[in-house]
This record gives C-alpha cells, structure tokens and sequence, in this order.
C-alpha cells in the first residue's frame, strides 16, 4: 500500500486489535487519526509518535455528531475509515432495550453516520476505503447476546449498501474475526474449549486482522466483500 498524505481513520483503537493496527500504520509511515473512549497509556503512546487522537462516545446519536464535526475540525481529506469500535455486553432482564440502543448506536448508526458525513473527506484521496470490522458470530447468531449479533450483522448489511453507494470511487468492505487473541484471565479450560471450536485451533494474535486490512486498501478490484478471519469455524 502505498504512503498517503491522507490519514487513516481508525475508531476504537486505544486497546487489542485496533491498537495492533494503529501501530503497525505507525510503523508503514502512515498520518493518522484514532478515537478512543477512555484515556489509556496507550493513547499517551500514539499521540506521542504523531497519531491525531479524538475522544469519542458512539453510544448515542449527540455523540457521534460531535465526533464528526471534531473530526472535521482537524482534517478535510481521509485515506480510509476503519470502524472498529465495538461494545460487548449481554442484556439483563428489564434493560434489553437500552441494550439494543447502545449496541446499535455503536455498530451501525456510528458507522452509518460517519460514512455519510464523511464521505466529501474521502472524496480527495484515490484510492478511498471505509472497512467495518464486524463479527463472525453475525454468520449464525447468538442466543447468549443477540443484540450484540444482531447489530454485527447490520454492520455486514452497511457494507454492502455503501460498497453500492459508493462506488466506483470509494471501495467498502469488511473483516468479520473469530478468536483473535485470548484476554489475560481466560482460564486454561476456556481457552481450550474456545480453540476447539475452530478447524486450525491457534490463537493466531491481531496481525492477522492487520494483514487483512491491508489486503483489502491494498486491492484495487474487491468491494462489497467481508472477509471470514474466523479458523475455519464454520466448518466445525
């Protein structure tokens, strides 16, 4: 891929998979900008090695327009957005829809909204890429999060309507993992029931979503598509 004077947008970056792929652009050279929830050391790093850092909420529809017009206010033209901010909770009885609510918020009206208001400041670079990073679980469902599944595969239906929308200057598509990296108190029997439930078993860490990102700003012919990084679980 090459270098862009335009950065690269990435959301949720402050931990895990998007911090992964914050500091491997760092390392390819790229400008760019991240968002983040809550201040982490993490965060303090980026800054410090040129990252543009913005505070975000997306769990409503008053926060992500104040992200857009911050965004605004600090560059005109973007080389690509990468949705990767996410929730990951279960509803509790007598609260499911404020579940719904946020987790639709974060993974498809932010994404929704973002795309569109974005899209004049990728309209100055070519090429253009929006990528959301949705969910492997959205391919069969969850009876144990179902708002969380089912907002992950609005996001998969984003992609296709902005793949469509946008074309042919702005390519769009998405990157749907499984099992990508255990968390440090995963016990030894989760661990091992989780890798069982995947054909090639490994935990194989976050560059492999990083390789899958820039597989798809490095391809010139491939839109509309969301890549399965999951191990093969759907042939278990």
């Amino acid at each position: 891929m090459s270098v862009s004077t335009a950065p690269i947008l990435i959301t949720g970056a402050s931990q895990r998979v998007g911090l992964y792929c914050a500091e491997r652009l760092l390392d390819d050279g790229h400008a760019l900008i991240v968002t983040y929830r809550s201040e982490r050391p993490a965060i303090d790093a980026l800054r410090e090695r040129g990252a543009i850092t913005l505070q975000a909420d997306f769990a409503n529809e008053a926060g992500i327009f104040a992200f857009i017009d911050l965004l605004k206010s600090h560059t005109d033209h973007l080389r690509a957005i990468v949705h990767n901010a996410s929730d990951w909770f279960a509803e509790t009885p007598g609260a499911e829809a404020d579940a719904f609510a946020q987790l639709f918020s974060v993974h498809m009206l932010g994404p929704y909204l973002i795309n569109l208001h974005c899209q004049p400041l990728l309209a100055h670079s070519t090429p253009a890429d929006i990528i959301h990073i949705s969910d492997d679980v959205a391919r069969k469902g969850s009876a144990n999060r179902p708002a969380y599944c089912a907002t992950k595969a609005g996001m998969d239906s984003l992609t296709q309507s902005f793949a469509a929308r946008f074309a042919p200057h702005i390519k769009v598509n998405g990157i749907a993992p499984a099992l990508i990296m255990f968390n440090p108190d995963d016990d030894a029997e989760y661990r091992s029931k989780a890798l069982n439930k995947s054909a090639l078993g490994i935990e194989p860490g976050p560059s492999v979503i990083y390789q899958s990102v820039r597989y798809l700003l490095d391809n010139p012919y491939v839109t509309g598509t969301t890549l399965t990084v999951n191990g093969g679980r759907h042939l278990k």
